[in-house]
């Protein structure tokens, strides 16, 4: 491969986001990459305003010449490719960790509208858009269809198509280190050991893990309740604090990464109890640990995990929903161990193939 001069653009670099691109660039050292991101926060802002952000804290960065511009999805390149013609006649590539149309209503959605046209505008102008999961890109493609349908006049009869036609999915790869510990496996725990690991956040289900946690609080049932936190938590998530912290042998964000993978070694059980996930990287390093996965019927788990793995998911009563994870809890012997497939030496030659 040809070593090429790279832009790439983060505009809302949450972890994820970062895990992928910090991957990227580690894993193609050839190649010249000049990475500019954006904090992740003020979330309805940095949707609205983000490509006005990227010009006013690197425009001499974006008026250099490239021969490839890598964004993600949240980037406004619509607008960027104008601000900037040397963007404008070289190839680019959209990346989705996400998309805006398949998200809970929550109140960080302000200007909805505005922010799905940005994201429609931003698949037109790209020359390439790869989806992190099939489900990510079938509930963008249709969620479009969907807008369309809303709009009075001015819509082109083939838009969904011609942004299907442009798209494809190769998914965030997880890291080397995630791998099963055989030493750490065979220990025999006096408990069944079962890992939360996502973010503190409404859209991670939190009251049904704290419903989770009641039903097993007389079971030999311990949890590692991990992920990243914010200032402000759910009221679920401040009650499993102040309530039961006895069942948990780790309960907050763990920073050391070679740590964090010991806990995923040392369980036998990882939970999701997502009420939104368009890849679930958490639950695929736990899977690719040795964890044995238990997540909800929907989202884009059917396409990752056996249906045997699998809870019935009513995420508006998480009391019915924590029913149906503990009688999967109670017969762990019928799990299915899991082997993830995106790791980085199955998915380099989609990659390279992509910056070719």
């Amino acid at each position: 491969m040809s070593k090429k001069r790279i832009l790439l653009l983060s505009a809302y670099d949450a972890r994820s986001h970062q895990y992928w691109h910090q991957s990227l660039v580690n894993q193609f050292p050839q190649h010249d990459w000049q990475v500019l991101t954006l904090k992740d926060r003020f979330f309805a802002w940095r949707m609205g305003a983000n490509a006005l952000n990227f010009n006013t804290q690197f425009d001499q960065d974006l008026r250099v010449s490239y021969d490839l511009v890598i964004a993600t999805s949240m980037t406004d390149l619509s607008t960027l490719r104008g601000l900037y013609p040397n963007l404008a006649g070289i190839p680019n590539i959209l990346y989705f960790h996400e998309n805006q149309f398949a998200y809970p209503v929550n109140d960080k959605q302000h200007g909805l509208i505005e922010i799905q046209l940005r994201t429609i505008y931003a698949a037109m102008a790209a020359d390439k858009l790869i989806f992190n999961s099939n489900y990510n890109r079938t509930t963008f493609l249709q969620g479009i269809a969907t807008f369309c349908k809303k709009m009075p006049e001015g819509t082109p009869n083939n838009l969904v198509q011609q942004l299907a036609n442009k798209s494809s999915t190769i998914p965030v790869p997880i890291t080397d280190d995630c791998c099963s510990s055989n030493l750490l496996k065979n220990k025999n725990h006096e408990y069944l050991q079962v890992v939360w690991n996502h973010r503190w956040e409404h859209d991670k289900g939190p009251e049904t893990l704290l419903e989770v946690l009641r039903l097993t609080q007389h079971k030999k049932i311990k949890f590692h309740i991990l992920g990243q936190q914010f200032n402000q938590i759910p009221t679920a998530m401040q009650q499993i604090l102040d309530q039961h912290q006895a069942q948990c042998l780790h309960l907050g964000f763990i920073e050391s990464r070679s740590s964090y993978i010991k806990v995923l070694q040392s369980a036998d059980v990882a939970l999701s109890t997502a009420v939104h996930d368009f890849q679930g990287l958490a639950m695929l390093e736990a899977a690719a640990c040795g964890c044995l996965p238990i997540a909800p019927d929907r989202l884009v788990y059917p396409e990752l995990y056996p249906a045997l793995n699998l809870y019935v998911s009513t995420p508006q009563e998480p009391q019915q929903e924590a029913l149906a994870i503990l009688q999967l809890l109670e017969n762990i012997q019928q799990l299915k161990p899991v082997k993830p497939s995106c790791h980085w030496q199955n998915l380099q030659p989609q990659y390279e193939q992509l910056l070719n």
